[in-house]
């Protein structure tokens, strides 16, 4: 049929071919309709509102030069006027940059004589900055320091830290003098690169000021200044640490040899020192400042392995290191301290000295030996002098702090033995270059030259040592613990100011006073430390205690995590702690209600165990998620399982969320949803759901009567109230007939319940019924108007076929007519040319003679007619020809 109309479509076709004037018109028609159209129904112009003008995004009082139109070119000249210049790029509608336009405001007040700071609105349509600068974000800071730069800051907006950065770019480099102050520099435990330049050939030798270079591409990479660049002017300073020619970059390790800038295998540029240098460093505490948005920076530095995370109060304005973290930098390096002959800055630097006394404990009969280990400076002083404590003026303190810290490491069988020692490192004071150290034995087998072999000799700590069993000890416990474990911690130091919402979410007390965040030497300092093993999905969260010290609690913590088979209990982190912790930050000093009794309890890590531990009842718990498709199908067969339970009260329906709630590992389960029932009387003989039963009402309830707990298993203990009336065997029977009469009401309970739902269940089935059968009557209908419909289609469609054969009929016989039309009117034609000159001969014939020389009319025209056509066709045209032919 379609093959029919694509011939009828190309017969039309060729027709309006064979007239082309028709062809022509439907053109011109269809352009004339398009453009009628068009014209008709065009949109009319977008209309855009012109953008309101720019104002001032910075106060007229705040010393920031403010170019809220955008004026690109004028930053070039401010810059220009200024040592060091500070680009603040913002958006007037961008909530963070209104939040550090305070911030910038305060830092500009302060540092207003040494900073140019300049503002730009990088967002003004007409502005140069908008169609030269394409930022992702705002906000934006750029320093520059004389001709260097841009040096981006990708620090927190906050003042402290600002005006940190903005110092570290006005002195990248700190000025050593004297080998004191070099000492002094070298003895933190920040990575630190020193330069030796001679100042006296000219005012500034070349390659200073790529050295200079170098700090601030430094400043490039780490916006907090860690590695820190100083520079030495004097050849006998530099000697100390072998320094002899000039323009020599030196790079101290602590525990590997220092390192000198090969010249000749690298350039000297800035780019290559400061790659140099990141690429040798030696990092033993590392900050982490997550950006508050979607960021990997702590999955990528977790994936390396266990993360000791410190959560310190900090403030990066102060010149010298706090005490809280001098501690923790202190325990980190001796953590990594594996060889101790690195333990002090540089062998052609410093020298080991020791002062050792020997103390007398009478009524333990033990001797100890205590020595001072001294660092000293070889080319200050050549003499050590040893200071201990007198008898008079605090002997009885040293020998009760020797009693407490290195005799309980004597077994109490090997008193009386010869071999038996027990030695202690601790530190007099949290200073690098000093410490005590103790070995004590019984008298009667001690002598000088055991005294001296026995100094060096460790005892390893217990496998658990309890934060506050032990003073502030040194080196045996925590010194080189990083290469006697397999369980190596990596330092990461975090602000507990910008990251207290973290450390809320890792375990850390959420009602702590936002005040004592930034106590340094009270006694709670506010700082929360935690291991994060994210290979093994655990973490330890640091308890101390009262009375120990933040290096007593953090060294036990350590050590028990090194352990080969650690103690430390597994931090369960809930659902309800979260919401806690969030209200109490929300609301402080709103109390807290109790929550209302639901139908189905939900428990979260903190009411787990009580909850289902609960000897009374028996707790049916329910596994779920809320990711979980499968759970929330179920969410009608619990409910409606809980109200048939609701009266009875030994029988708890609760469900707990596994992905919000931690539970311990022998409460998980391998897939959701699950369901676990546990007994009353009997906890130990908990029972799965068979995975293979459908989860339905009735299978529910047959799983809770097959398995639920009894009377006859009851091995609790007798209240004291009733201990007169329990004894004889009659009041066991009474309990048990009663217990047996409450279970048998409840199920009286449950079966009405039951009765009437089932019921309701056949009332909604017969409706069901009825409504299937009247369905499926309308079913059949549709079926019967589908045939006939179905059927005038295809009558429809040989009607159609019908039609179009027709009409090709009727097209092929016009065609026929019209050719036969042509015919006899050609042949008509060609009759008509023979006949007229017959009919003249005649005429001429039947005329008088005397009338023949007048001249004929006929011929006349005759003659006429053959002139017109032409002398080539001899009277004679083409059509006679065919004419003769048929």
């Amino acid at each position: 049929m379609l093959r029919r109309v694509r011939q009828s479509l190309r017969q039309v076709l060729f027709r309006m071919a064979r007239r082309p004037g028709l062809l022509c018109g439907t053109i011109v028609l269809g352009v004339l309709l398009v453009l009628a159209v068009k014209f008709t129904c065009s949109r009319a112009k977008n209309v855009v509102a012109a953008a309101r003008p720019s104002v001032r995004f910075f106060s007229a009082e705040a010393p920031v030069v403010d170019l809220y139109l955008g004026q690109l070119d004028q930053v070039d000249r401010l810059r220009s006027m200024a040592e060091v210049s500070l680009i603040f790029f913002y958006a007037p509608w961008c909530a963070h940059s209104m939040a550090a336009r305070q911030e910038v405001q305060q830092v500009a007040k302060k540092l207003a004589k040494q900073v140019q700071f300049v503002a730009v609105n990088c967002w003004w349509s007409h502005g140069k900055c908008r169609k030269q600068h394409r930022f992702y974000q705002y906000p934006i800071i750029h320093l520059f320091y004389r001709r260097f730069g841009p040096i981006e800051y990708k620090g927190p907006f906050v003042a402290p830290y600002m005006e940190s950065f903005i110092l570290r770019v006005i002195t990248p480099l700190t000025y050593l003098p004297s080998r004191a102050t070099l000492k002094e520099f070298l003895s933190y435990h920040e990575p630190r690169v020193v330069g030796f330049f001679q100042f006296n050939s000219s005012p500034q030798p070349p390659g200073y000021i790529t050295y200079l270079s170098s700090a601030l591409q430094a400043l490039k990479r780490d916006f907090r200044g860690v590695v820190r660049f100083g520079v030495v002017t004097n050849k006998q300073v530099a000697e100390a640490i072998s320094l002899k020619e000039d323009e020599t970059v030196y790079l101290y390790r602590r525990f590997n040899s220092s390192l000198i800038f090969p010249r000749r295998e690298r350039n000297f540029t800035s780019e290559a020192i400061c790659s140099w240098v990141f690429e040798h460093r030696e990092t033993v505490l590392q900050w982490l400042q997550p950006p508050g948005t979607k960021s990997r920076l702590l999955e990528r530095e977790l994936a390396k392995g266990p993360a000791l995370l410190l959560f310190l109060p900090h403030n990066p304005l102060w010149s010298k290191l706090s005490p809280i973290l001098q501690q923790v930098a202190d325990i980190a390096v001796r953590y990594h301290s594996c060889d101790n002959n690195h333990s002090s800055l540089d062998k052609s630097f410093t020298s080991r000295s020791l002062c050792c006394q020997s103390v007398l404990l009478p009524e333990s009969e033990s001797v100890c030996e205590v020595c001072l280990s001294l660092s000293q400076s070889g080319l200050t002083s050549s003499s050590v002098r040893c200071s201990f404590p007198s008898t008079a003026q605090g002997g009885d303190e040293l020998q009760s702090y020797l009693r407490y810290c290195c005799l309980h490491q004597l077994p109490a069988v090997s008193l009386k033995t010869a071999t038996s020692v027990g030695c202690r490192n601790f530190l007099n004071s949290y200073s690098p270059f000093s410490q005590y150290s103790a070995c004590c034995r019984k008298e009667s087998q001690l002598n000088e030259s055991q005294a001296k072999e026995e100094l060096d000799m460790q005892i390893p700590p217990p496998s658990f040592i309890p934060p506050s069993s032990a003073p502030q000890q040194g080196g045996d416990g925590i010194t080189g613990l990083r290469c006697r474990t397999n369980r190596t911690l990596r330092f990461y130091l975090l602000d507990l100011a910008l990251n207290w919402p973290l450390a809320v979410r890792l375990g850390a007390n959420s009602n702590r006073n936002a005040s004592l965040h930034q106590e340094a030497g009270a006694q709670d300092d506010g700082s929360f430390a935690t291991i994060v093993n994210l290979k093994d999905e655990v973490h330890y969260v640091l308890h101390r205690s009262p009375a120990a010290t933040l290096t007593e609690s953090l060294e036990a913590f350590i050590r028990n995590f090194s352990a080969p088979y650690s103690l430390l209990q597994r931090h369960l982190v809930g659902e309800e702690d979260r919401k806690r912790g969030e209200e109490e930050t929300r609301h402080p000093d709103k109390p807290q209600r109790s929550p209302p009794r639901l139908l189905i309890t939900e428990l979260t890590t903190s009411s787990f165990l009580p909850s289902v531990m609960d000897l009374q009842k028996d707790v049916l718990v329910i596994y779920y998620t809320q990711w979980c498709g499968f759970c929330s199908v179920l969410n009608h067969i619990i409910i409606q399982l809980a109200r048939l339970l609701q009266g009875n009260g030994t029988i708890t329906v609760a469900r707990v969320n596994v992905a919000r709630n931690d539970l311990p590992w022998e409460f998980m389960v391998d897939h959701v949803p699950s369901i676990l029932l546990f007994p009353k009387y009997r906890k130990h003989f908990s029972v799965k759901f068979p995975d293979d039963l459908p989860i339905t009402l009735p299978n529910l309830l047959h799983f809770i009567l097959q398995h639920s707990g009894s009377v006859q298993y009851a091995d609790r203990p007798v209240p004291a109230s009733s201990e007169a009336e329990a004894e004889g065997p009659s009041t066991f029977l009474r309990a048990e007939f009663l217990a047996l009469q409450r279970e048998v009401q409840a199920l009286r309970h449950a079966r009405e319940r039951l009765s009437q739902q089932l019921a309701q269940l056949w009332r909604d089935n017969r409706r069901l019924t009825f409504d299937a059968l009247s369905l499926e009557a309308q079913n059949e209908g549709l079926q019967r108007e589908r045939q006939s419909l179905e059927e005038q289609h295809r009558e429809k469609s040989r009607q159609l076929g019908e039609a179009v054969r027709r009409l090709q009929e009727l097209a092929d016989a016009s065609e026929n007519l019209l050719n036969e039309n042509t015919l006899l009117w050609v042949l008509l034609r060609a009759l008509k040319d023979r006949t007229e000159p017959a009919e003249a001969d005649r005429t001429e014939a039947s005329w008088p003679p005397d009338h023949k020389s007048a001249g004929n009319p006929a011929s006349d025209a005759e003659k006429r007619r053959r002139e017109e056509r032409g002398p080539g066709n001899g009277g004679r045209t083409e059509m006679d020809e065919k004419k003769k032919k048929m």
